[in-house]
């Protein structure tokens, strides 16, 4: 099983769980005790949709306790002077990696805590999560080519672009070394 929470200098990177998703879903007034953290404004951020959380509840129900970390993730802005931890944005996997170790990962931040350099650090967290496992040798993301801030989070976190995909959208990819001791990660 791999770690289920990761840090950063300013996150705590939570992988959900189907508890956590459930109540964001049926019972959002519960959501924020659950997690610990004030919520944004604007929750959910971006393309983090209604949509996206049945999947990842439905992935979580389906593949049991290995789908655990392998799909969304939360990103809590640890509590610093007088601003609570907060939760700031989502990212994750689109699922495990596949056969050649492959694996897709998104993220999206909300409005009011863009700018920062919150993405970018979460990104950080989630690639340091795929080398934890040991299990992940090539990270895909997409970012649109109207989104610019998106395309700078991923070139900082050593993706390089490799054209466009399917969709429209613009295709980064990065290699992943494996981490010298996964059990230790954060």
């Amino acid at each position: 099983m791999i770690p289920l929470i990761t840090q950063t200098p300013r996150l705590l990177i939570l992988a959900a769980s189907r508890a956590l998703l459930t109540a964001e879903l049926h019972k959002p007034q519960y959501f924020p005790t659950l997690l610990g953290a004030a919520m944004p404004a604007d929750w959910p951020p971006g393309e983090y949709d209604r949509a996206a959380m049945h999947y990842f509840l439905e992935q979580l129900t389906v593949g049991g306790r290995t789908a655990a970390g392998w799909y969304n993730w939360y990103a809590l802005r640890k509590a610093e002077g007088d601003t609570p931890r907060t939760l700031i944005g989502s990212g994750g996997f689109m699922g495990p990696p596949d056969g050649a170790g492959t694996a897709e990962i998104g993220y999206s931040i909300a409005a009011e805590w863009r700018g920062q350099g919150l993405a970018t650090e979460l990104v950080a967290g989630l690639v340091q999560q795929a080398a934890a496992t040991g299990m992940v040798r090539r990270l895909v993301a997409h970012a649109r080519a109207d989104n610019p801030a998106s395309q700078q989070v991923l070139l900082h976190n050593g993706f390089v672009l490799t054209g466009p995909s399917p969709d429209s959208q613009l295709r980064f990819e990065r290699a992943v070394e494996p981490a010298a001791h996964p059990a230790l990660s954060s």
